[in-house]
């Protein structure tokens, strides 16, 4: 049941959310990489922490993460960590607490097991395809969680920093079936609040996501009841691709009928 997987990706997790919290207290720099996105030493820190945690237990697999250099020899590997250590850095500089650490373990191209910890919050997110969606809150309390049933008045989440026109213009359309506006939120926050039925549409109308920013969403949001599917094709996602990008966007829903539009 991957007990040891989940077991060091929960580590990992904890182990970052140390060094995110402690330079997140400090008067941090702000670098622009060649992409425009920004990164801090809190992304790079922990990136090397998830991958000296990871690689010690499970020595060969591959990685794919965001500030890693991508080797491509990760595409001939069956295992391969795909991990964004701060998702949502935006989130993180402007210190609102809307940022997450993103760890999923993919096998043959289909994400197994997922993690998303939001460190500024206490919550702990995680499943493990076949056994369902669970969250660990500050306590360390264990709950099975599940997605809303609602299929009529919606209620939808935009990105808090990066929503487009594209995005606006196709809310206003689907206004009928929603529950007035879209909430803004950061980051993989998105995935959780759908997987644990407070919220019930995404809709991200944008080709410059990567594999690590919905990895481990998609798993957590689907064993908890819900899908996610790519914005053109309405296909399930494939991951350990060449081009990690993904293009056509996507869709994530309490379930598949939420996202036929």
């Amino acid at each position: 049941m991957l007990e040891r997987e989940l077991e060091n990706a929960l580590l990992a997790a904890r182990e970052s959310e140390k060094i995110i919290k402690e330079i997140y207290a400090t008067n941090f720099n702000v670098e622009i990489k060649e992409d425009d996105s920004p990164v801090t030493l809190a992304d790079k820190r922990a990136d090397a922490k998830i991958r000296e945690v990871l690689s010690s237990a499970f020595p060969e697999d591959g990685f794919l993460t965001e500030e890693s250099k991508d080797t491509k020899e990760r595409l001939s590997k069956k295992r391969v960590w795909i991990v964004d250590p701060v998702d949502g850095t935006m989130e993180f500089v402007h210190r609102n607490g809307e940022f997450a650490t993103n760890i999923a373990l993919c096998i043959d191209h289909e994400v197994v097991l997922g993690v998303i910890n939001i460190p500024m919050e206490g919550n702990l997110y995680y499943a493990i395809k076949g056994h369902g969606a669970f969250k660990i809150d500050r306590e360390g309390n264990v709950t099975r969680i599940h997605v809303s049933s609602r299929r009529e008045k919606l209620k939808a989440l935009c990105s808090r920093s990066f929503i487009n026109p594209k995005e606006s213009e196709l809310m206003n359309k689907l206004s009928y079936r929603l529950d007035g506006p879209a909430t803004p939120l950061g980051a993989a926050l998105k995935f959780c609040r759908i997987a644990e039925g407070k919220f019930d549409l995404f809709i991200r109308e944008y080709g410059g996501t990567k594999e690590w920013d919905v990895a481990a969403g998609d798993i957590i949001v689907t064993e908890a009841g819900g899908a996610m599917v790519s914005g053109t094709t309405h296909k399930p996602f494939t991951y350990n691709r060449e081009d990690v990008y993904n293009h056509n966007g996507y869709l994530v829903g309490n379930s598949e009928e939420a996202l036929k539009f």
